[in-house]
């Protein structure tokens, strides 16, 4: 992701207004839900804390991606987001299985819940998401912050359906509706939870992105003219969104000049492609009678016949 100063300067503020309210909202649905004795907004409270721990991974992210590397740190701080997203994530399950717990305790031993204190701290929260969701929607296009925006806009959904079940109590007084929304929620926490720690311990791993495919990049990669063959390649992520390449391409013995030109074609195809903007390419010069085609390389006459091609 590439942004501007200016750009960046509003997306923090923007983040950072999120994340006032967001934390002040989950005070709010905690004092209230053990006011209310409403395990359905005690769960709301963790849906909502995986929601400010989203937006604290996009803050860390665009503050992060302004710093410079260093010599200990080559790639920067990149990953620090990264990691601290995967360690809230396994915090975020374990907060899941107790209110899973606690749901069904609270089926066995159900207790009389407060519904107009339930539902109006509720309606407080489908203003604060609605008020979110439009600032976010301001710098959707920054790709750092889109998955935070997507998790207000769910969040909203769930903060309704506990309106929805403080007016169901309240009208038929039936009080096993509190622990059921807060079962529902809980699954919701964990699977989310469950998916940000999945594609964290990927990045932390330098595995494969998983909108990334091997094959396609050297098929990419092997149609650029010049190119006899790509080996040794490996694709990993620096950090959320930010994509990284290694590998080597062998050509023909060619003058450097030309080679540059393969080099840029490459990286533009990458790029354009893939997203892929922070490659590492090495060279391997093959004459014609060393182009193995056991090593991927094209016959020679026909990579001649693609760099004439490509010329025209």
């Amino acid at each position: 992701m590439h942004v501007h100063a200016p750009a960046n300067d509003k997306t923090k503020s923007i983040l950072r207004i999120s994340l006032v309210l967001t934390f002040a909202y989950i005070l709010l649905t905690l004092f209230v839900g053990f006011r209310a004795h409403s395990l359905a907004l005690i769960s709301e409270a963790g849906h909502n804390t995986s929601d400010f721990l989203a937006l604290l991974l996009s803050f860390v992210a665009v503050y992060f991606h302004s710093r410079p590397a260093t010599d200990k740190k080559t790639f920067g701080y990149r990953r620090a987001g990264v990691l601290a997203a995967f360690v809230n994530a396994l915090a975020l399950i374990g907060i899941a299985i107790w209110l899973s717990v606690a749901a069904v305790d609270r089926f066995m031993h159900p207790q009389i819940v407060e519904p107009r204190l339930m539902m109006a701290t509720a309606a407080v929260g489908v203003v604060m998401n609605g008020i979110l969701a439009w600032l976010l929607s301001r710098v959707s296009n920054d790709v750092n912050i889109r998955g935070a925006f997507i998790h207000m806009l769910g969040d909203t959904l769930s903060t309704a359906a506990v309106i929805a079940g403080g007016l169901a109590i309240a009208l038929t007084g039936i009080q096993w509706v509190d622990p059921l929304l807060s079962l529902i929620i809980a699954v919701l926490i964990f699977w989310s939870s469950l998916s940000i720690m999945r594609e964290t311990l990927n990045i932390l791993l330098e595995g494969a992105p998983d909108n990334l495919s091997l094959t396609d990049i050297r098929d990419a990669m092997q149609v650029v003219p010049g190119v006899c063959g790509v080996h040794d390649l490996h694709v990993w992520c620096l950090g959320s969104h930010l994509n990284a390449l290694a590998c080597h391409v062998t050509i023909l013995d060619i003058p450097p000049s030309e080679s540059r030109r393969i080099l840029a074609d490459i990286n533009h195809r990458l790029g354009e492609s893939f997203n892929i903007r922070h490659t590492t390419i090495q060279f391997e010069m093959r004459d014609d009678a060393g182009c193995a085609v056991e090593d991927g390389c094209l016959p020679t006459d026909e990579s001649l016949a693609a760099a004439h091609t490509h010329s025209h």
